[in-house]
């Protein structure tokens, strides 16, 4: 009794030191990523390029950001409500939505109806659906370099041991991706380092396709022939006069102008045999039995 009485104890003990911990918990919903200025880097679904707002699904379930409120308005919570029954705003876990800061909420759900001024610190909230609740906050400094990001170094980690925001300008710029390398290849940064200019691999892709190309034609060449061969013996074995004629050695060509010639000759009408008589018919513009001078028999007196 008294070891059950120890362990309860215990338990208790932990739960109420975890209850009294002084670290912060990371929010479900993290604006986890935004670019103020964008000038050559992502663009939207209209080909347009615009500031973009990132937010991230810190949770292992599906949650939908429907009826929920985005903001750079403090006194505004209620800005730019996202839209309900759309089925892109239910994120799936640890996933990302974009919104566009462009100042055009009818081109679509992701478009807000705002946009992001570099000159000054942006303020940016995210809103429970009563509009009240805030689930999120950032604010982007001003000064935001053209196609720079700022936002976590890992995606969902809003806050470090301290308790305090990890915002920091991000390295890379990764729209509905993650901001962390999760995994590198060594192959590919061992070739990075080799190669960084990409010539060799360029090189080396031109040789394989090449050979490659090389290879095939010898392939396809041989392959013919085996089959021409193979086509010959069995005529041959067959015993025909094709037979005969598959073992000659005169080329196309040649064969073609005997049988032009063998058909020239058929076609050509001649009187050598003596059975034969050819006439040749002589066209002309008058009979010869129809004038005057074959009418007359006696000259005229």
């Amino acid at each position: 009794m008294r070891i059950i009485k120890r362990i309860i104890f215990l338990f208790a003990t932990v739960a109420l030191l975890s209850g009294c911990s002084t670290q912060v918990k990371n929010p479900e919903w993290v604006i986890n990523e935004v670019m103020v200025v964008n000038e050559t880097n992502f663009v939207d679904d209209f080909g347009q390029r615009h500031g973009w707002i990132e937010i991230y699904n810190n949770t292992a379930k599906t949650m939908d950001l429907g009826g929920r409120f985005l903001t750079n308005d403090r006194n505004n919570p209620k800005k730019y409500p996202i839209p309900r029954g759309d089925v892109l705003t239910r994120i799936k876990p640890h996933q990302h939505a974009l919104f566009w800061a462009d100042g055009n909420p009818f081109n679509g759900t992701f478009h807000l109806n705002f946009e992001l001024d570099p000159t000054k610190d942006n303020w940016i909230g995210l809103y429970d659906n009563d509009g009240k609740k805030l689930l999120d906050e950032i604010i982007i400094p001003a000064g935001m370099l053209a196609d720079q990001t700022f936002g976590y170094a890992q995606d969902g980690i809003k806050y470090n041991e301290t308790g305090t925001a990890s915002g920091v300008l991000l390295e890379r710029v990764t729209p509905s991706s993650n901001n962390a390398i999760l995994e590198e290849n060594p192959k590919v940064v061992s070739l990075q380092e080799d190669d960084p200019l990409g010539g060799l691999l360029t090189v080396t892709s031109m040789l394989v396709v090449f050979f490659g190309l090389i290879a095939l034609y010898f392939f396809f060449k041989l392959s013919g022939n085996i089959a021409k061969s193979m086509t010959q013996k069995k005529v041959a074995q067959s015993g025909t006069l094709s037979a005969v004629r598959s073992h000659s050695h005169l080329s196309g060509e040649v064969l073609a102008a005997i049988a032009a010639a063998i058909h020239e000759m058929k076609e050509d009408q001649h009187d050598i045999e003596s059975t034969i008589l050819t006439i040749h018919q002589v066209k002309r513009n008058f009979s010869p039995w129809s004038t005057k001078r074959q009418s007359l028999r006696e000259l005229p007196r």
